[in-house]
């Protein structure tokens, strides 16, 4: 019997390929139990990727339970798992003439290449994959899944630094109340517990990205040997060696993050995806170029995470205001809005004080975690603008134009709205306070 899913073939000069309603147009690769295309959905005019099972995998006497969980498990995801690092899986199909799953298409590569001597990418550069990295699997912990297969061949990469994990199909639901399969994964990859086969959490993930990070510094794996068991043996006994004595560019701060992450005691590694992500911006910000303005998403996703503004706004949502939203450095002095101009942007303060004047006059004075110009997106269209707004310190301002939030999602959208209530209500209350002492100083000086 062929090795290839079963499709059918449309009759005509210009006959298509088809896998139920989607049309094949390439394939992407293949593995022992699966063949991955690059197909056409129709219905929803998009490329999607379709990964058919192989119908003789899922029957094989000896292996055929373990793959058909592995098969369940990552399309029982579908619809679930919804975050611009997560490839996205929107349909999946388990009949006796065909076995698929279909996620989104990703035009890139996987990190595999950048894990080659020749290859290996800037430290920053890494720095933000990895960040990337631990807000996706936060995210999906917080959700109940552990991925258990993290390793470059998994982790594809889109442009610059847009990341995408895929293959949840080793994964493990922790609200679910079934068996789960042991002994799977990559054996380079896996954390002391895995190997042990010991109750896991989200920790043998961050274990995972821990070895991913130190191959992407370094092109070599922490844990070398000829075969799984001295490979294994190593994951449990040996100490790996910091990075820098592989790549000597490699910053002390680096060098604890790694290793700390590889930690083969839990109680030793880290606690939190948070607490990672937080070490990873600091050791970013640490190997920017002096005097760069070009900030790295990394360091705005923990920004906006920051500020009281976007307290409410999942980590979901807050990817998206980072696509809305334009960066903008502002020196000492320098006027940020005009009174009397037309405009349809709206800022929050990243960084930095504003000063607010009317007539020349100072108002008010801003400060980080604050917005100016929000009648712009309230009015629902441009809006002349009641004062001049002023840097009074060098600032960072995050600028957002009322047009583009259509373009975002309903949650999103809903956010703003909620924290521009919560603005609108206690710059009432202090407007509020401000004229209940200004009245009681007018009877004071009556009387």
């Amino acid at each position: 019997m062929s090795d290839l899913p079963q499709f059918t073939m449309e009759a005509g000069p210009q006959a298509e390929r088809r896998i139920g309603k989607y049309e094949l147009i390439r394939e992407l690769g293949r593995g022992a139990t699966s063949v991955v295309y690059k197909a056409f959905d129709s219905f929803q005019n998009r490329e999607v990727a379709l990964k058919a099972v192989n119908p003789e995998a899922l029957g094989d006497d000896e292996y055929g339970r373990r793959y058909r969980k592995l098969f369940v498990t990552e399309a029982s995801l579908a619809g679930r798992l919804s975050h611009p690092h997560i490839v996205a899986i929107y349909d999946a199909v388990a009949e006796p003439s065909a076995s698929y799953i279909v996620m989104e298409y990703i035009d890139g590569s996987t990190l595999e290449r950048y894990t080659q001597i020749d290859q290996l990418l800037p430290l920053a550069r890494v720095l933000e994959i990895i960040y990337k990295c631990a807000r996706a699997l936060d995210y999906a912990a917080r959700e109940g899944v552990i991925h258990r297969d993290i390793k470059p061949a998994n982790i594809l990469l889109a442009g610059e630094v847009d990341i995408k994990i895929s293959d949840f199909g080793a994964a493990l639901n922790t609200s679910s109340e079934s068996t789960q399969i042991t002994g799977i994964g990559s054996p380079a990859y896996m954390s002391p517990e895995q190997v042990r086969e010991q109750q896991l959490s989200y920790q043998t993930d961050i274990f995972s990205l821990g070895v991913v990070f130190y191959q992407l510094l370094t092109a070599r794996l922490p844990f070398i040997g000829t075969n799984n068991y001295s490979i294994i043996y190593q994951i449990i006994n040996v100490e790996p060696s910091p990075p820098s004595r592989l790549r000597t560019e490699v910053p002390p701060a680096i060098d604890t993050i790694v290793l700390r992450m590889l930690a083969k005691a839990t109680t030793d590694r880290y606690q939190t995806w948070s607490e990672l992500a937080g070490d990873l911006v600091e050791a970013l910000g640490g190997t920017r170029a002096r005097g760069s303005e070009a900030v790295p998403e990394a360091e705005k996703f923990d920004t906006l995470r920051r500020l009281a503004f976007f307290s409410a706004f999942g980590d979901v949502e807050l990817w998206e205001v980072l696509r809305l939203a334009r960066w903008q450095p502002v020196k000492q002095g320098s006027q940020v809005i005009q009174e009397g101009d037309i405009g349809s942007s709206f800022f929050i303060i990243a960084e930095g004080e504003v000063e607010v004047r009317k007539q020349d006059r100072p108002l008010n004075r801003l400060v980080s975690g604050e917005c100016f110009g929000e009648m712009a997106y309230l009015g629902k269209q441009k809006f002349q603008r009641s004062a001049s707004v002023v840097a009074a310190t060098d600032a960072m301002l995050i600028e957002i134009r009322a047009e583009t939030l259509p373009r975002a999602s309903e949650l999103c959208r809903h956010h703003f709205n909620g924290a521009f209530l919560e603005l609108l209500v206690d710059r009432l209350s202090a407007a509020n306070l401000r004229l209940s002492q200004l009245l009681t100083d007018s009877k004071i000086s009556v009387f």
